[in-house]
Formats: structure tokens, C-alpha cells, sequence
């Protein structure tokens, strides 16, 4: 996937050409303290929600959590949980701009960051243009072969911006003191560099997809991983293909990554090239951890349109939209299945 993308396209144009909606993985269980809300939410940044929601059920900001972030410029469906030890809610619903609360449910346990499986994507191109030939062969290729597991530039802040404090605040002798959050955003923006550098060469390389020596893997479906192999065995290189298993790459931490051999120096040159980086995550005493570079979609669909109202657009000028629908796990970014083919215009950043 490094020769030229086939098509370019213009990408949330409006709120409703990026719709998420979470996929929580289990059903509230109706006893409880903790008051969860189904919340849909159009140009609204989750945390703001969580906010509004605060005052109006008249607790601390604290007592108010929720599973994932989820995008401003969109139409997105979440859970949001409100601790209420009295099991006393306010009757009415919270009046918030752009806020939806479509259901409630009670739980006995607190909603915790990450708890959901994964998300839904529907996701509106407008004005593609390009070879559409190849974006179709690449589109069905994906469905087969999933795409590099790249974090999205989100994860680094406006115009990388967290990547860069990141790089400021580990360069000191003795960094900081942060509040957590900020402090875990800035860990996590440093750490995602090093992964997407390390899935970059191995895209350059053309073996993101495939057993290497040395390589670790992921059983799919699960956080358990193995390795290091020694070898690309005929049995790796079956269930690589077969997508039971994918290469990693390393989320820093602590000592070297346990890759070794040819997987191993590709990411001790990464390592070598982002002394402050490397150093400054080991400082913190993270723990090596990895992540798959293959990323799998499921229920994945497509469909192209010339003339179409329902994904608004233009009869007269005939403008190409396309809609793509698929389910991603938690943790991963639906822009790097748009980047796999098509090279994006970002309109919320114009705004």
C-alpha cells in the first residue's frame, strides 16, 4: 500500500458523513447505582457531554464516565454512565445542545474506559475523484486483507500538537509534574508514534501482513499475543494468512521490545532514531506491550453514487459520493481504512 492512493475525496463535510455508534458488547443488568445513558450526540466532543450531564444530574464531574471517545465533527451513539448511589435520577432529560438521551438503564458496575468491544462506522466520501476502477479492486481487497493498523491523527492532537509536547516534556531532566490525564495523553501520543513509525516500515517493506523472523503475534480476536518466533514457519505463515494470528508491532515501554532477528531490527532502528521518546516511556516504567499491524474489518460494505439524496448528492453537477459501512475493535481508527485508499480532505478542519 505505498503507491500512489487511487482516488481523493472530501471527508466530513458534515456531521452526518461520520456516524459511530459504540458497540458495547453486554446488556445493563438493571440493578445498581449507576444510571447508564444511551446518548446520541451531533457536534459535541465527549468529554463536553460528560460535563453537561454532571451539572444536570447534580454530581461531580467525576461521577460521570463513559467507555470511549468519540468524534466532534459526527453523529455519534454512546454510553455514558452517571454514579447515582441513591438510584435518584432526575425525571426529565438533560436539555444539550446537539445531545439525544435515546435510552436509560441501570448497571451495578461503573462504565470503565475501553469496556466496549468495538464501534460502527457509516461513513460518507463526497466529490471522489480518481481512478474509481482501482479504488473498487482495492476496496475488495481490504475486505479480504484488512488494512495497516495505523493510530489516526487524532491520537497526536491538532497539527500534532501533542506529539510535539510530548517530545518537549520528555526531553527534560526531570519532566513535569501533569495531571493524569494530560500526562497519560501525552504518554500514549508518544508511544503511538513509535508504533505507527515501526507499521510504516514495515508497509514500506511490504511485510505488515506477513510473518517475519523474530516476529510476535496476535491471536486474533483476543489481547494475548506470543513470541518471539525464530522463524517464519510454514504454520505461521498458514495462520497469518488464514488471519488467526498477526504480526505486532511494539506500544514502548520498559527494556527492548521482545521482537528479535529480523522483526527485532527493524524496530531497534526505530528505537535508535527516538532516543527521546524511547527513553522518556521507560522513565515512566510502562510495560512493553504490543499491537497487531494488521488491522481486520467486519461487516464491511461499500456503495457508490452519482445522484443519490440519501447521502446528499448533487443531482446536477453528479458529484461521486461513497458510503462505506464497517465494525472495527476498540482501539483502532476508521481513518485508517479511508487512508488505505483514498487521499483525504478534512472539511471539519476548515471550519
Amino acid at each position: 500500500m505505498t503507491s500512489p492512493l487511487p482516488v481523493r475525496a472530501r471527508f466530513r463535510v458534515a456531521p452526518e458523513d461520520f456516524e459511530v455508534e459504540e458497540l458495547l458488547g453486554f446488556e445493563p443488568d438493571g440493578p445498581g447505582e449507576h444510571l447508564f445513558l444511551w446518548i446520541e450526540k451531533r457536534g459535541a466532543n465527549t468529554p463536553w457531554v460528560a460535563g453537561e450531564l454532571a451539572r444536570w444530574a447534580g454530581v461531580a464531574p467525576m461521577a460521570v464516565s463513559y467507555s470511549g471517545m468519540k468524534d466532534r465533527h459526527a453523529v455519534t451513539r454512546q454510553w455514558f454512565n452517571v454514579h447515582l448511589p441513591k438510584r435518584i435520577a432526575p425525571d426529565d432529560d438533560p436539555v444539550i445542545e446537539g445531545v439525544r438521551v435515546l435510552r436509560r438503564a441501570w448497571h451495578s458496575r461503573k462504565l470503565k474506559r475501553g469496556a466496549h468491544r468495538g464501534n460502527r462506522f457509516t461513513i460518507t466520501l463526497r466529490d471522489v475523484e480518481g481512478d474509481l476502477g482501482a479504488a473498487e479492486t482495492m476496496l475488495a481487497r481490504i475486505a479480504v486483507d484488512g488494512v495497516p493498523n495505523a493510530f489516526g491523527d487524532q491520537r497526536f492532537g491538532r497539527d500534532a500538537g501533542n506529539l510535539e509536547e510530548a517530545r518537549r516534556w520528555l526531553s527534560a531532566d526531570r519532566p513535569a509534574r501533569l495531571p493524569h490525564t494530560r500526562r497519560g495523553l501525552l504518554l500514549s501520543a508518544a508511544r503511538s508514534h513509535l508504533f505507527n513509525r515501526v507499521l510504516h516500515e514495515r508497509v514500506r517493506r511490504g511485510d505488515w501482513n506477513r510473518a517475519l523472523s523474530g516476529d510476535c503475534f496476535q491471536l486474533d480476536g483476543s489481547g494475548s499475543w506470543f513470541g518471539p518466533e525464530a522463524a517464519a514457519t510454514a504454520e505461521l505463515i498458514a495462520r497469518v494468512a488464514a488471519g488467526d494470528i498477526h504480526p505486532t508491532g511494539p506500544l514502548w515501554g520498559k527494556g527492548d521490545p521482545p521482537a528479535t532477528l529480523d522483526a527485532g531490527a527493524i524496530e531497534a532502528a526505530i528505537g535508535a532514531a527516538e532516543p527521546v521518546l524511547c527513553a522518556g516511556l521507560a522513565r515512566f516504567d510502562l510495560r512493553q506491550e504490543r499491537r497487531p499491524l494488521r488491522l481486520v474489518l467486519e461487516n464491511f460494505s461499500w456503495r457508490w453514487s452519482t445522484a443519490d439524496p440519501a447521502v446528499g448528492t448533487d443531482a446536477v453537477t453528479g458529484s461521486r459520493c461513497l458510503r462505506l459501512a464497517f465494525e472495527l475493535p476498540s482501539g483502532t481508527f476508521a481513518t485508517a481504512v479511508l487512508a488505505a485508499f483514498c487521499e483525504l480532505e478534512d472539511a471539519s478542519r476548515l471550519r
